[in-house]
């Protein structure tokens, strides 16, 4: 689980606060039944650096244990929860091999990534929550074609026979079934769309603290969180303008970066809403030119094919 990303590295930080060694604070956490300390410590004991071992939680993430249900936890967007969680290691390891190389104190900036990764986390989660709701009606307005055949059935109907059997029913299945597609591929790519996901904003600004905090310069901060990060790392713009406000106004730019993280993932949670409201909007248009349609192709016209022959129409 993700949350658990951010609690394994609190307990980190208060074990070295209280004056364990790093390789005995994530013993420790192995020996409470911590699936990932155990594959740090494994990694740790094999010869890896702790920071290592941690990376490598990113590429392999430790196995569900056996009471849970195995199967693939996917949210609204697609992204799988492990590859989340496999984000936040990388960026955890980041921290780790950051902080140790710029000599900074570790436990508390271990406690302040701990925040953070929660902070960001909360951000994310509000953003799902804000774009499940317009996703989860349109996916419940996509049955709506199933639902007129169940009905034309109840009211003693044969749609499926009027459907298959008659000229007219094969046009209307083909289009009804067209157009049920063409909904369902637009209605994905809005949410697509929609949920685009990105690297957890306001990452390099904190990363960039970190190593402010050790004492070395701008350039080398800089250059140690591109290299921590990897293809992960993103030279935003808000950072380059705090470290600018800070060297103008001459005072320490951590809480400057900070602040400015804080206000990324802020920012984030406002985009998240927004884009959620307007896809709620974007969704009535899959559902007025392809859903209704496809409602009426599949359920109400086999019931008029069905009674058309029927009807005897009288001309004066």
């Amino acid at each position: 689980m993700t949350a658990q990303v951010a609690e394994t590295v609190l307990r980190v930080a208060v074990l070295l606060e209280a004056g364990v060694t790093p390789t005995r604070a994530w013993d420790h956490l192995a020996k409470q039944g911590d699936l990932q300390a155990s594959q740090v410590v494994n990694a740790v004991d094999g010869g890896a650096r702790i920071d290592s071992a941690i990376a490598a939680l990113a590429v392999e993430p430790a196995p569900e244990p056996r009471r849970r249900i195995r199967i693939a936890r996917v949210d609204a967007v697609g992204e799988s929860v492990h590859a989340r969680e496999r984000r936040m290691w990388r960026d955890v390891a980041a921290a780790w091999s950051i902080a140790t190389t710029v000599g900074a104190p570790l436990a508390p900036a271990l406690r302040s990534f701990a925040d953070v990764l929660r902070d960001a986390e909360e951000s994310a989660d509000e953003i799902r929550v804000a774009l499940a709701e317009p996703t989860s009606t349109a996916r419940l307005l996509g049955w709506l074609p199933a639902v007129g055949i169940g009905l034309a059935f109840a009211l003693g109907f044969d749609p499926l026979g009027t459907l298959l059997r008659e000229p007219a029913g094969w046009a209307c299945a083909v289009a009804g079934v067209g157009l049920l597609m063409a909904g369902r591929r637009w209605t994905s790519r809005l949410a697509l769309a929609a949920h685009r996901d990105a690297v957890m904003p306001g990452m390099d600004a904190d990363l960039t603290a970190i190593a402010l905090s050790g004492g070395v310069s701008v350039s080398r901060a800089r250059t140690l969180v591109d290299a921590a990060r990897g293809a992960d790392a993103d030279d935003s713009v808000a950072v380059r303008d705090t470290l600018l406000l800070s060297e103008a106004a001459g005072v320490p730019a951590v809480e400057l970066l900070r602040s400015a993280a804080a206000l990324d993932r802020h920012r984030a949670r406002v985009d998240g809403r927004l884009r959620a409201a307007r896809l709620s909007t974007k969704l009535l248009l899959p559902l007025g030119v392809c859903t209704l349609p496809a409602f009426l192709c599949l359920g109400v016209a086999p019931m008029f094919l069905s009674i058309l022959p029927s009807v005897s129409l009288q001309l004066p």
